[in-house]
């Protein structure tokens, strides 16, 4: 599932809890999403800072 997908789907899970609710399915499932969107911007973030050049001008 690409990146997209993935938040327009946890966005959809969000406005059904707001507006009428989740079964345990779908609160399971935004659970997954959610743990799979995370690990994204994790791995994103760790990726930007090992690529981070310290340059000391001494």
């Amino acid at each position: 599932m690409d990146i997209d997908s993935l938040v327009q789907r946890i966005n959809e899970l969000a406005r059904k809890h707001k507006a009428e609710g989740l079964t345990e399915a779908e609160k399971l499932e935004r659970a997954e999403l959610r743990e799979i969107y995370l690990g994204n911007i994790r791995r994103n973030f760790r990726q930007q800072l090992e690529s981070i050049e310290i340059v000391d001008e001494k």
